[in-house]
């Protein structure tokens, strides 16, 4: 099927019978209000899925799905868990939320293969449905597994109270913070941290550290360690040096003066408190693994949805920003560069051997290689390994279910690489069939792009993220 750009492409059906049409038009309407819908599941909503879904079959409601209104501009993205961290290019709860409506029912696997911020596990939960989400970057494991997991807020608060206590009586003692730094970093990973936060700065963050990792019970001391994590991670660069660590590489900000790490992981615990509380799960499971999307760890056809957005080509390096808070729980610099190179889209490309792509995506490869051979290399490179990830994908889903991909395109020496389209045809060579390819408008605010700061006129990455594209594939 050929796509056209910037809009939405299906099949036409034939519906020669007027009260027929109107008739599908009206289950078509019903279906999108219901899955469009601002409420929360409630207990209740199993039945209104079946009856909403009833009269139409998957691929009939994957395609009314995307003809519906995807930008969710204005609407609030931070209820329940969503809100415990900052991470860039997640999309809003409302997307994945309408395809787990219209396309799935209570009891049914959800499955994000390159989860990052872990909503649509979340959503998954949150509407009755068994999520499992996998990825190979340390932050976005630790995020996803506190974010489906409701926990005891008595208990949290109670603990949060004897580690704030622990702190400052480990304040008092200089030598034991000293200690501590001095043998927690390698040299390299100590010359990072001391570039990037102050002494003073670092001292309160160690004594946040020592007693959370003294907290036995393991879920607990995930949650108090997103909290610590979530003050470094942030829109204004938290407590370091940074200018901004949530949507954009870092920049020293030598004017910056970080705020109290004490005063800010105390503020931050009582939103992140309010915030777990929400987490309603209506005895669903969410499942986090460790897993490369290219080489899932699932059975063969085990899967009813798929929801995802993996990473743009040449766009977000999430690791840049991530290890300002991994290095303190005893990452090492070193070890995180060298797993950064292992992501999907990252610019390390080494020998390959030849792959063709479809006729697409090579054309636009040796449009680049004319240009610039290494850029081409880094697309080839990034096309060959989300063919590897559609394949799993069709590979994991069951019969008669979707997938929906959401993807940026990406320019490159002044080339629109088409990743939307590209993805498209290497998917359709893979066995699905792509039901739409739709354009969908990004609140910039809310989607957390790169920034821009001071007078300089956007960078390439700023000037192409203002959309991204919704891919409806089909697994008949």
């Amino acid at each position: 099927m050929t796509c056209e750009k910037h809009t939405v492409v299906f099949e036409e059906m034939s519906v020669t019978n007027p009260n027929a049409a109107r008739e599908l038009l009206t289950l078509k309407e019903q279906l999108r209000l219901f899955a469009f819908g601002e409420e929360i599941a409630s207990e209740q909503d199993g039945d209104e899925t079946l009856t909403t879904q009833a009269g139409l079959n998957k691929r009939q409601r994957l395609e009314t799905l995307l003809e519906g209104e995807l930008d969710f501009h204005g609407e609030d993205s931070s209820y329940a868990s969503h809100d415990l961290h900052a991470f860039a290019a997640k999309f809003p709860p409302q997307l994945p939320r309408a395809f787990i409506r219209g396309l799935t029912v209570p009891g049914d696997v959800v499955l994000d293969p390159m989860m990052g911020s872990g909503t649509t596990v979340v959503e998954a939960v949150l509407e009755g449905r068994h999520g499992i989400g996998l990825d190979i970057d340390p932050l976005a494991l630790r995020l996803g597994r506190v974010k489906t997991m409701p926990l005891d807020v008595d208990r949290l608060r109670i603990v949060g109270n004897q580690v704030l206590t622990r702190v400052y009586a480990l304040l008092s003692d200089g030598d034991v913070i000293e200690t501590n730094l001095d043998a927690h970093f390698d040299d390299q990973t100590r010359a990072f941290v001391n570039y990037w936060f102050t002494p003073t700065t670092q001292r309160e963050l160690m004594a946040l550290v020592l007693p959370i990792q003294e907290i036995e019970d393991a879920a607990l001391r995930r949650f108090f360690e997103l909290t610590f994590s979530s003050i470094i991670v942030t829109k204004s660069g938290g407590v370091s040096r940074a200018r901004d660590l949530a949507h954009s590489r870092p920049h020293l900000d030598t004017t910056k003066t970080p705020k109290s790490a004490l005063d800010q992981f105390a503020l931050k615990l009582r939103k992140n408190l309010a915030s777990i509380a929400q987490l309603e799960t209506r005895q669903a499971t969410a499942l986090t693994l460790t897993g490369d999307a290219r080489c899932m760890p699932l059975a063969d056809c085990s899967v009813d949805l798929i929801v995802t957005s993996p990473p743009y080509a040449n766009a977000i390096d999430y690791m840049r920003a991530h290890k300002f808070s991994l290095v303190w729980f005893g990452e090492s610099v070193a070890g995180l560069s060298k797993l950064r190179a292992d992501y999907i889209g990252s610019e390390r490309v080494g020998a390959q051997q030849y792959q063709a792509l479809p006729e697409r995506p090579e054309t636009i490869i040796q449009m680049l290689a004319a240009l610039d051979p290494n850029k081409a290399a880094i697309l080839r490179k990034y096309y060959i390994e989300m063919r590897a990830v559609l394949r799993e994908i069709y590979r994991v889903l069951r019969h008669d279910t979707a997938a929906i991909v959401v993807v940026g395109t990406s320019t490159m020496r002044s080339i629109d690489v088409q990743t939307h389209h590209c993805l498209a045809d290497i998917a359709a060579t893979s066995g699905f069939e792509v039901v739409g390819v739709v354009q969908r408008k990004l609140d910039r605010n809310k989607r957390m792009m790169p920034a821009r700061f001071g007078k300089k006129i956007g960078s390439m990455i700023e000037q192409r993220m203002h959309e991204e594209y919704v891919l409806g594939l089909f697994k008949s």
